[in-house]
Formats: C-alpha cells, sequence, structure tokens
C-alpha cells in the first residue's frame, strides 16, 4: 500500500475524470489501484507488471469473457493508460480539444513515468531542449493511437468490460426467474385486494349506480367514456383503488374494526341485560321479589335459601359468556361482529404485499454482483493513421508517421505496423517489450531512481521526471547505472532493490549532521546524513489512526466516500443531503473511515481537507514529484480542527486502557506508540510534570470537574501536544 501510494502519483491515479467542474466520479477505477497494490505486494517483475499497464489487453485474447483472475489483472493494469483527466463524457465541450487532450496527457504519463522525459514539449514543435523532433512525439502517439482513436473516440462508459461469467449469466437468470414468480404470485394477491376493496367500496354506495360504477372502474382508462369518468370523479374512494394505495384502505379497516369493537360491547352489554330481564319475566309471580332480592345482593352475603332459588332459574344470572343457552341469536350477531372485526384488523393488504416484495428482493440479492473493470482496447481490424498536427492543431493534420520509440535511441528495433498473428495492431506490447527488454537507456534508471526517491526524499536525479537537459544531472552516476543493472539483473525485482538500498550505509545512517558533514555537504547531495522529511498527508493521517488504535486495516474495495460538511469542507462521509441540498444526519460508516488514506476516494476537486493542508498533490495529470510546505495553517489543524482534537481523545482513551494507573506509565506508552522508542528520564519527567500540569488547569477552569474526566482532559493535551510535534510528523 505504501509503495503502491507512490506509483499511484506517478501515473495521476483519481477516483474522479476531471478535466470539467463536473468532475464525474471515475467508476472501478479503484480496480486498477487494487491491481498496484496486490502486484507491488508480490512483488510481481516490474518488466510484466509494465508490459500489463501498457498492453494488457493484447496479453489477452478477445472477446474478454469468462476471464481468469490473470485476465482480469491484464486487462485491469490498463487503467494505467486510463488516468488522465477525461471530460469526453460531458456536454457543453469542444470534444476535438478534449479527446485529444486525453491523448497528450496519457503520452505526458508514459514519458514522466517510464522515460524520465517531457515529451509534452514536442507536441507543437521540436523540443527546445531535448533532442526530441515534433514527429518523433507523434510516432510514440501513433503507438497508442489505435486505442486513443481521436476520430472514433470511446467515452469512458463504453471502455468498461463486464466480469460477469456464463456461469453468474445462469444463476442470475435462474434466481431472477424465481423472483418474477414471487412477483407474479404477488400481483395476483394483489389483485384478490383490489377485488376485495372494491366491493367493500360499492356497498357504501346506492346499489342504483353500484354496477355502473364496477364496470367504470374495471374499464381501462383510455377506454372510458365521458359518463364513466365522471361517475367516478364523483366516487374517489372507488376511483382511487390501486397496489399503491392500499395501505390507506388498511386504515380504514382498521378504523371501522375499532368502531365495531366498540359497537359491539354496547351490544354485549344489551343483549345480556335484556336476555336477564326476559328470563326474570319467566319467574313465576310468586318467588320473582324474592329472585330480584336474590340478584341485587351481594355475592358473599347471599343466604343459602337464595344461591338455592338462583339455582332453580339460572337465566337471569346470564353473562356474556352463557348468552349462547338462553339467546343463540344474540350470541351469534356479537360473535359475528367480532369476526368481522378481527377479519378487518387482520387482513392487511400492504403488508401481505410487502411481504411478498421483500422476498422477491431477497432473492434478487442473491444474484452475483456484476462487477465492471475499466480497461483501453483496441477495435479489432481498425488501424487508424497518426499524423504530425500543425502546431499542435489536430484540425491541420500534415504527414503520416508510423509507430517507433524515439529517434534518438538509435538501433532500437522498429515497432510493428500492425502485427498479424494478434486481433490489435500489438504496437502497445512490442512497445512495452521493448521499453523493457532490459537494454533501454531510461526506462531502468528511470524507475530506480524514483525508488531511490521514496526512500531517501530525493533522487539521484533530483527531477524525476526529467533526465533531460532541463532536468538536473545526476549526484551520483554511476551508482545510477549500478543500481539499474542490478534492478533489472535481479528479475525487476522490487522488494530486491528495496534490500539493497535499506541494507546500504547510506540508508541506517542518523540524520544528525556532523560539524565536517554542515561543511563539506550543506545541501546533503552526497549523502553525508540521512534526510530529514515530512510525512506525506496521507502518512500524517494513517500514522494518527494507528497510535489512537483506530486504524482498520481493511484492505482493497471502493473507495472511502468524501462529501462536503456544513461548512463547505470536504470530510470523510456519505452524503445525506435535505430538499435544499443541506447536509442532514450523519450516515454511519461502520469503521470504513478508519482505513488507510490510500482507500480514501481521491476526486480531483474534492480533496479531503486535511491532506490539502499537508500538500497532498493535484494531478495535472500527474505527480512528478511531491513538494513539502510549512504553513499555519498545518500548526492550526493539529490545534483547532475537530479531526485533531477528536483524535488526540482517542489517543488518551487508548493510554487510559491499556496503562491505568500512573501517569509515568501512560506518558512511556505514548511516547513509544507516537515515536517508536523509550523517552529518556528527562522526557519522562517532563511528560509527567506537563500532564499533572494541564490536570491543575483543568481543575481550575471547571473545564471538568470529576477526577476520572480531569485525567482524561489533560492526558488528551498532552496527546494532542505529542501528535503535532516535529518528531511525530517528520522521519528522522
Amino acid at each position: 500500500e505504501r509503495w503502491g501510494r507512490h506509483w499511484l502519483d506517478i501515473v495521476g491515479y483519481a477516483d474522479s475524470e476531471g478535466y470539467t467542474d463536473e468532475d464525474r466520479v471515475r467508476n472501478h477505477a479503484w480496480r486498477y489501484r487494487d491491481y498496484v497494490i496486490r502486484s507491488f505486494n508480490a512483488d510481481k517483475p516490474f518488466d510484466l507488471f509494465v508490459q500489463e499497464q501498457l498492453a494488457g489487453d493484447e496479453m489477452v485474447a478477445p472477446p474478454y469473457k469468462n476471464l481468469s483472475q490473470g485476465d482480469i489483472d491484464k486487462l485491469t493494469a490498463t487503467g494505467f493508460l486510463r488516468m488522465a483527466p477525461d471530460g469526453t463524457a460531458s456536454g457543453g465541450i469542444d470534444q476535438t480539444e478534449a479527446r485529444n487532450q486525453v491523448v497528450a496527457d496519457t503520452l505526458q504519463i508514459v514519458g514522466n513515468s517510464l522515460l524520465g522525459m517531457t515529451l509534452h514539449c514536442a507536441q507543437c514543435h521540436d523540443h527546445r531542449y531535448d533532442p526530441i523532433p515534433q514527429a518523433d512525439y507523434y510516432r510514440l502517439r501513433a503507438v497508442f493511437e489505435p486505442a486513443l482513436d481521436w476520430r472514433n473516440w470511446k467515452n469512458p462508459a463504453q471502455r468498461q468490460i463486464s466480469l460477469y461469467t456464463d456461469a453468474d449469466r445462469e444463476a442470475a437468470k435462474q434466481l431472477e426467474e424465481e423472483a418474477v414468480e414471487v412477483d407474479k404470485q404477488r400481483a395476483a394477491k394483489a389483485e384478490e385486494y383490489i377485488t376485495r376493496t372494491l366491493e367493500e367500496e360499492l356497498l357504501l354506495v346506492s346499489g342504483e349506480i353500484r354496477d355502473s360504477l364496477r364496470t367504470a372502474y374495471r374499464t381501462p382508462a383510455k377506454e372510458r367514456s365521458a359518463e364513466q369518468q365522471a361517475l367516478l370523479k364523483e366516487h374517489p374512494s372507488v376511483a382511487n383503488i390501486s397496489t399503491g394505495s392500499l395501505y390507506l384502505y388498511d386504515r380504514r379497516r382498521d378504523e371501522r374494526a375499532r368502531k365495531l369493537d366498540a359497537e359491539r360491547k354496547q351490544k354485549e352489554e344489551r343483549f345480556v341485560e335484556e336476555t336477564r330481564q326476559a328470563e326474570l319475566a319467566k319467574v313465576p309471580e310468586a318467588d320473582r321479589a324474592a329472585v330480584e332480592a336474590a340478584l341485587n345482593a351481594k355475592v358473599e352475603t347471599r343466604t343459602a335459601e337464595q344461591n338455592k332459588l338462583l339455582e332453580k332459574y339460572p337465566g337471569v344470572l346470564v353473562t356474556l359468556a352463557t348468552l349462547s343457552e338462553f339467546n343463540p341469536e344474540a350470541a351469534k350477531e356479537i360473535e359475528a361482529d367480532r369476526q368481522l372485526a378481527q377479519e378487518l384488523r387482520s387482513s392487511k393488504a400492504a403488508d401481505d404485499l410487502k411481504e411478498y416484495a421483500d422476498r422477491a428482493a431477497a432473492i434478487r440479492a442473491k444474484k452475483p454482483i456484476e462487477g465492471f473493470v475499466r480497461v483501453l482496447q483496441e477495435v479489432p481490424g481498425t488501424v487508424p493513421a497518426t499524423f504530425v498536427f500543425h502546431r499542435g492543431d489536430p484540425e491541420q493534420p500534415k504527414d503520416a508517421v508510423l509507430p517507433s520509440d524515439l529517434s534518438i535511441l538509435s538501433g532500437r528495433p522498429s515497432l510493428p505496423e500492425n502485427d498479424p498473428e494478434i486481433p490489435s495492431t500489438g504496437r502497445r506490447l512490442a512497445f512495452a517489450r521493448q521499453l523493457t527488454d532490459g537494454t533501454h537507456p531510461l526506462f531502468a534508471r528511470a524507475i530506480v531512481n524514483r525508488i531511490w526517491l521514496h526512500h531517501f526524499g530525493r533522487g539521484i536525479v533530483e527531477t524525476p521526471g526529467d533526465f533531460g537537459f532541463l532536468g538536473d544531472r545526476p549526484t551520483h552516476p554511476q551508482l545510477l547505472d549500478w543500481l539499474a543493472d542490478e534492478f533489472v539483473q535481479s528479475g525487476w525485482s522490487v522488494k530486491h532493490l528495496h534490500r539493497v538500498i535499506m541494507s546500504s550505509t547510506a540508508y541506517r545512517q542518523s540524520s544528525v549532521a556532523s560539524e565536517s558533514g554542515r561543511d563539506k555537504d550543506p545541501e546533503n547531495r552526497l549523502y553525508s546524513r540521512y534526510p530529514l522529511r515530512r510525512l506525506e498527508s496521507e502518512i500524517i493521517r494513517d500514522a494518527i489512526l494507528s497510535v489512537t488504535g483506530k486504524y482498520n486495516d481493511t484492505p482493497f474495495g471502493e473507495p472511502i466516500p468524501v462529501m462536503e460538511d456544513s461548512v463547505g469542507q470536504i470530510v470523510l462521509g456519505m452524503e445525506n443531503l435535505d430538499g435544499e441540498r443541506k447536509p442532514v444526519d450523519k450516515v454511519d460508516m461502520h469503521g470504513e473511515e478508519y482505513r488507510r488514506s490510500i482507500y480514501v476516494q481521491l476526486r480531483r476537486t474534492r480533496l479531503l481537507a486535511m491532506f490539502e493542508t499537508f500538500d497532498v498533490p493535484s494531478l495535472s495529470p500527474t505527480c512528478e514529484r511531491r513538494t513539502f510546505s510549512t504553513v499555519a495553517p498545518q500548526s492550526l489543524f493539529f490545534m483547532n480542527s475537530p479531526h485533531a482534537i477528536d483524535a488526540a481523545t482517542d489517543f488518551a482513551d487508548r493510554l487510559l486502557a491499556e496503562a491505568p494507573g500512573a501517569t509515568e506509565s501512560q506518558v512511556q506508552l505514548a511516547w513509544q506508540l507516537a515515536f517508536s522508542e523509550q523517552p529518556t528520564a528527562d522526557e519522562l519527567r517532563k511528560g509527567t510534570q506537563f500532564i499533572e500540569q494541564q490536570q491543575k488547569n483543568v481543575r481550575d477552569q471547571k473545564i471538568e470537574t470529576e477526577d476520572p474526566k480531569i485525567q482524561r482532559e489533560a492526558l488528551s493535551i498532552f496527546c494532542q501536544a505529542l501528535l503535532s510535534s516535529n518528531r511525530f510528523l517528520y522521519v528522522e
């Protein structure tokens, strides 16, 4: 991931198209990023790494279906040639200019990254400083023209290949058939509910128009007569019945059920009382007064004679439970009302139909996800001509040219115009193989110079993208040649080159300058000491995540999204906007926001605010070498930004959890985590005193009043000081 970031800088990797203010998101670009990371992890031979990026599509036989992982990697690798800003999918632009700009930027990326040359200077005329005639520029352009034919252009969306296999399609087809069957069941069920609802609503209208209203509803809308339309307009409760509105009728059924329940309770009381009175009327006149007295007496005070009398006439003790014995018709009516209310309450059309919809959605969710890869490829059988443009104007073509390497590199084999052995022209594959055959005078030197640059902060040639006359001379030319040869002889192993460099005396020395070193090598061009370097913006963020314990090491996959916050700063997060496009509730990202910075979405017009503060490069179209500034906003970031303050609090919480108790233990652990070393006795004493002083300040200012909170606040201030220190931000 670390070295992948360096390469992505060189090629101008971004997750958006750029070119216009629209800056469309570049879907699936992240697959190229992952390809680069995996290649460095596996120590893929660098010659193969470059060949795949220049001509991966020509190394895979079309059609690109049922691809193996190796073939997918080769096609993904051509994303190298898809990194230039590309606004050709946007409207309102000059397509001729935009397309040719993509080609020009692509050649600039190739020249800077692989040749260490500024080729774009020869686009309009012979190079003013290097021996590169204008015709050479267009000969090199001819290598890429078949895949980047500006006259028969493909916009970004047309340069994607599906990763679906035949097995994926068959599985998706079967699952879709299952889902369609559930959809049919849902449609049939919906029709049942519509019919039932229609009949219920028709019961509420006059019987004279019931049949006409039913016919009007069932007649297709385009075939309804004026009378039918008018009739439906008069009865919206019928006209509005549809699958989507059934939930409204469910609510009405709930209301009816509640009303029926209330009416049923009144009926129950009335029927029980009426039945009791009827049964009492059946009691002989001689016993009636005594029965009434027994009924009016409390149960616990009734005499044995009264209980015996009531047993003789059980009907006078009728209850709802025994109503059916004495008044079966009333009991049937109450039960019918209860069942109707239950039916109205339990029969929820919307809920039932939602279950069908959820089942169908769950089935479809099992389909293999169709992935896509951004690819550069040629149209088989097409060999577009390449012309030298007068003053770089594509509307003024001059002489036609054939593909070749730079003419200054005399003795290089010619490139094929159209290779008959493969479906494409084979130009890029031939160029890639020549470039990496071990004899090219620029390629290996340019690559090892960049590797040296990222180890030492400066290259042996300090202008890694310009080995020409305007570039700097190599400080150690023999070392550059030796490293290039060692790189080739090792089988193009980047990890071998790392071991060679990192085991050297130059790399393993201290950054502390000796007195003689300062006198003889004030700029450290002779490597009299290890160069002091500030961390890059992304690595600062990663280091903060690491020491706070929040770091999520999940690799690969889609980028972590960025968005504007309420004050317009670009922060990590998923956009959640209201109707006025203002941010509302924060979306939980489930820890994704703590992943490594290489996985943060890199939009050209939406660079993360923290990254901008610490000099993340603007890709125009590539980053030849990062620059480092020392400006006030960097200090202010660590003093005031919510990100830094939250990080300091998280750091403090980690210390409290892992080193509870003595302040000295917390200072010691903080030093180990932040600086990867033990504090000296003096540093330990000063750190402890600082925290104790901050505890006093917090207590005096009544920022916190409880001891645990006072300790946490003081420790957070200490952690904030460590994170903002040069010792944390610089590699010594």
